[in-house]
């Protein structure tokens, strides 16, 4: 295992780095958002404290939630443009300095497409940067499941994620950030997980995490000490 130090240089020199979305990049929890909005927030929350707890697969608990939340294309666009997903502060400023260095910038979330999209277009990362979970809807618009092919729609699918990168991109140092346990799952194949507490603490990644931090502005001294 990476001291702290040698964590903190393989994010100097990360040639890629990947965020999580919910809680993380935006402040809030995208799937809570949309429960809310299509007035099943109450219930749709309790099912994500039951499943963060229990041993239900991610899949299983993704397919109970949206089950019940069944939202439709026009619901969905329409959260977007009337509660637009709240950016984290400090965030933009990290990506823009990533960028400057030569960085990629991914976004690999178990929320969903449309919605990461939004997220991508603020920060100025490509949407083939961004790796989410389809919603799917018939012709009238109605809702119609999701697409579990895609990899985030597993547990342990930010892992395969990053394998992918690797793969493809013959990148040396990927660094994975997040708040949740998916996120630090995701390390290895990642070569460092920074923990995220900006906007939700979770007991377990903070006490497992070797590097954990509550604002953006922690990276971006990292960055500007070199």
């Amino acid at each position: 295992m990476a001291s702290l130090l040698e964590m903190k240089e393989i994010f100097r020199n990360a040639d890629a780095v990947c965020f999580d979305v919910d809680s993380t990049v935006i402040r809030e929890e995208g799937i809570d958002e949309l429960a809310k909005f299509c007035g099943v927030g109450d219930a749709v929350a309790e099912m994500t404290r039951r499943a963060m707890g229990g041993t239900v697969t991610f899949k299983a608990a993704l397919t109970a939630r949206l089950g019940l939340i069944r939202p439709s294309y026009e619901q969905v666009q329409k959260l977007i443009s009337d509660h637009p997903p709240q950016l984290t502060p400090g965030i933009r400023e990290l990506v823009n300095r990533l960028h400057q260095r030569g960085v990629q910038v991914f976004l690999v979330s178990g929320g969903f497409q449309s919605i990461v999209e939004h997220v991508a277009l603020q920060l100025n990362i490509p949407t083939a940067n961004v790796f989410a979970n389809r919603l799917k809807f018939y012709f009238n618009g109605e809702y119609a499941g999701f697409d579990e092919t895609q990899p985030t729609a597993e547990s342990g699918g930010k892992g395969k994620v990053i394998t992918h990168l690797k793969e493809q991109f013959h990148f040396k140092n990927v660094v994975m950030i997040g708040d949740g346990a998916t996120d630090m799952e995701a390390c290895p194949p990642a070569d460092c997980f920074i923990g995220f507490g900006g906007n939700v603490i979770r007991k377990q990644v903070k006490e497992k995490a070797k590097w954990y931090i509550t604002h953006f502005d922690e990276l971006l001294k990292e960055l500007e000490e070199r």
